[in-house]
Parts: C-alpha cells; sequence; structure tokens
C-alpha cells in the first residue's frame, strides 16, 4: 500500500458535525490552497453540544428567510360576531338538486275562511318541505284570521303520519296599517279605494319581505290566501325557467247552465302599450295607475285574455306589470333593493310597481300564459268570460 507523502493533502467536500465527510485525494494542490478551498457546511460539533454562546455566534452568520405574501389565520372569537357568505347562495334550475331553501310568504287579511283551503292545497306542494319555510302578515284583520291561521300551522307541522311532512318552519307577523275599508267586492274595488288599498298592500309585502327573508333563501313565492286550485310541481315548473320574475295566468273557475267559463280573473299582468304612456304623461306623478276601470283607458295587452291551459304550459310572454297572486321570485332580487312601492313609481303601485322597477334595474319579468293557476271565484269580475 502506497502511502501518501507530506505533500499530499486530502480535500474534504461535505458538512462537518455529525454530518458525513467526504475526501478525495490530490496531488495537485498545496495545503495553503486546501485550506483557502476548505468549506464547513454546518457547525463543527451536533447543537445538542454547542454551548448558548457558541450557538449564538454560529447563527449569527446565517442569512434570516423571508417569506412574502404570508398570513396567519385571523381568529375571532367573540359570540356576537356573526358571518355570513351570500356567495354560496345561488337561484338555479336545479333548486331540487341543489337543495336550495324556498321562502313563502303569504300577506292576509279576514282570510279565514280560505285557510283550510290554503293549507290542503300547501301540503300537496312536492317541493321537499324540508327546504320551504313559510312566512304570513296578519294585518288590519277583524275575523279569526290570526286563530285559524295558528291552529292550521298547528295542524301542518305535525307529523301524524307518513303523508303529511312538516314544513322547515313558519313565522306570524302581525302589524296593522290602520286600514279601515271593507272587504266587500262593492267598497273593496270602487275606484277611489284602489291607490290607498294599493299602497297599504306593498305596505305589507314590505314588512312581511323584510321581516322573513333570510341570508339562506335563494328563492322567494308569493301565494296569496285565496287561491282555489294549482299545479303540485308549480315551484319545480317555474324555478326550472331560471327567470329572475315569473308568474302564471290566473283565471277562476264559475259554473253556468253546468258549464265551467274559465273566467279570467288578474288584469295586472300585462305587456305596456303606446297609449299608457302617453297617458302617463300626462298625469301627475304621484297619480296610480289601475286597471279595469273606464278613468285609466290604458290599451294595455292583458296576460288574462291570452294562453289556454291546454297548450305548452312553458311558452314565455315577457310582461311589464304582474299582479299577486302568484309570483316567483329571486331571492337576489328583492336583496338588490326591488320592493313593492307604497307610493307613485313610474304612475304604478305594490305589484305592477314591483316590475315596472325590477324592469328599470334590468331584470326579467316573465308571464306564463298557458300555465294556470285557479283563483276563488269572488265575482269581482263578473262577465269577463
Amino acid at each position: 500500500m502506497d502511502l501518501p507523502d507530506a505533500n499530499t493533502v486530502f480535500v474534504m467536500r461535505g458538512s462537518c458535525g455529525d454530518n458525513l465527510i467526504t475526501m478525495e485525494r490530490s496531488d495537485h494542490i498545496s495545503v495553503g490552497d486546501a485550506k483557502r478551498r476548505f468549506y464547513c457546511w454546518g457547525p463543527s460539533k451536533p447543537p445538542m453540544q454547542m454551548t448558548s454562546n457558541e450557538a449564538v455566534d454560529w447563527n449569527a452568520h446565517l442569512q434570516t428567510p423571508v417569506i412574502f405574501n404570508h398570513h396567519e389565520p385571523l381568529v375571532i372569537d367573540e359570540s356576537t360576531i356573526k358571518h355570513v357568505d351570500l356567495n354560496a347562495i345561488k337561484s338555479t334550475p336545479r333548486a331540487v338538486a341543489n337543495e336550495e331553501r324556498i321562502l313563502i310568504l303569504t300577506p292576509l287579511r279576514d282570510a279565514a275562511a280560505y285557510l283550510p283551503k290554503y293549507f290542503d292545497l300547501l301540503c300537496e306542494l312536492t317541493y321537499p318541505h324540508h327546504l320551504i319555510d313559510l312566512a304570513f302578515l296578519v294585518g288590519d284583520s277583524t275575523d279569526e284570521t290570526l286563530a285559524i291561521l295558528s291552529k292550521e300551522l298547528e295542524r301542518v307541522q305535525k307529523k301524524t303520519d307518513n303523508l303529511n311532512v312538516p314544513f322547515n318552519s313558519a313565522l306570524i307577523v302581525e302589524k296593522d296599517f290602520g286600514v279601515v275599508m271593507s272587504q266587500s267586492v262593492e267598497e273593496r274595488h270602487s275606484f277611489k279605494a284602489q291607490a290607498p288599498r294599493r299602497k297599504a298592500m306593498a305596505r305589507a309585502r314590505n314588512y312581511l319581505l323584510y321581516a322573513a327573508l333570510k341570508p339562506e333563501h335563494s328563492w322567494v313565492y308569493w301565494r296569496d290566501g285565496d287561491i282555489h286550485d294549482s299545479p303540485k310541481k308549480i315551484i319545480e315548473d317555474f324555478v326550472a325557467h331560471d327567470r329572475d320574475i315569473i308568474v302564471p295566468n290566473i283565471w277562476f273557475h264559475r259554473y253556468e247552465n253546468g258549464k265551467d267559463i274559465e273566467g279570467r280573473f288578474d288584469y295586472n299582468s300585462w305587456v305596456e302599450s303606446d297609449k299608457a304612456l302617453r297617458l302617463a304623461s300626462t298625469l301627475d306623478k304621484d297619480a296610480i295607475i289601475v286597471e279595469g276601470y273606464k278613468e285609466y283607458d290604458t290599451g294595455r295587452t292583458y296576460m288574462a285574455k291570452m294562453g289556454d291551459w291546454r297548450h305548452n304550459k312553458d311558452d314565455e310572454l315577457m310582461l311589464d306589470g304582474i299582479g299577486g297572486v302568484n309570483i316567483v321570485v329571486k331571492a337576489d332580487v328583492h336583496r338588490s333593493g326591488i320592493n313593492f312601492p307604497a307610493y307613485s313609481f313610474e304612475n304604478q303601485a305594490e305589484t305592477e310597481g314591483f316590475a315596472k322597477m325590477a324592469k328599470r334595474a334590468g331584470y326579467e319579468v316573465v308571464g306564463l300564459p298557458n300555465y294556470v293557476v285557479w283563483h276563488i271565484d269572488t265575482d269581482e269580475k263578473e262577465g269577463n268570460k
């Protein structure tokens, strides 16, 4: 075995301390060069064997690592602060599959006689009941509306058999607005009563909306208490259209000589006309146009006079005004500030003003002429067949 002579050096490469050191023989480097080219990339002893001073002295030559755009998690541990993420709330045509929450709103006044039928129809809705919240506003009633409403809610919210599935929740709001006119057809539908009546109805809807709408709601379904019949899949049918605001045609059954005349009920769903726009330009800004009275000849196209429930239920008609018997609205439309004006908005109020406001904001207002919801026959539109 040949031994290295005095001028032969070994160049060490690697780390020191507890780390592996590799050596290679070099016959062409002097001892001085070897000393200058020797690098130790670690302390000369393991950290556990270093004194505090040695550790400070060693680490003093190291560069501080810099981490850019690093954020420590922020933890808020205060029970009075709540967080709502509305970005997660969507209104889509696949509402059932996505388990989107529906809020059904119904304003009531002297409606005791209609409530048993109302709840029978409500229980038949096929949209999953655990995704539906109910809310009612009872105002200026002189009958037993509040008592019967409470008992009917108690009835439907008790799961007595497999046929009755309770709804997710129910809310009753009481608020009087000082309305004193009677509910008789003659007084309620006189021309002079229309503007005050529509303004009061608008206030009732808005109070109910703001008391009941929660962050988790994707859709709002306005449903009057005096509906005689409606399709069981009406919610699924309407959300499938994926429209901002959508309404059906409203008719009523009336039998004469054993024949159903299928009367047209709601003349508040209409397409605007040039004649009506010219009329509005001549009116005071606070005047409210109401349909069906000789004082206001608007020449508008009424959806009630169109359509047939025997034809394609999904045919659409773009509308400028809507009635309030049955409205399905994407909740974000309301959240954006589109409500029911209790004042003259473009010479309209309540539901027709709501449609005008929505159109002004760029939302879609759509009617389904062949999709019929049947209202009770109140003789209010006698002769309209």
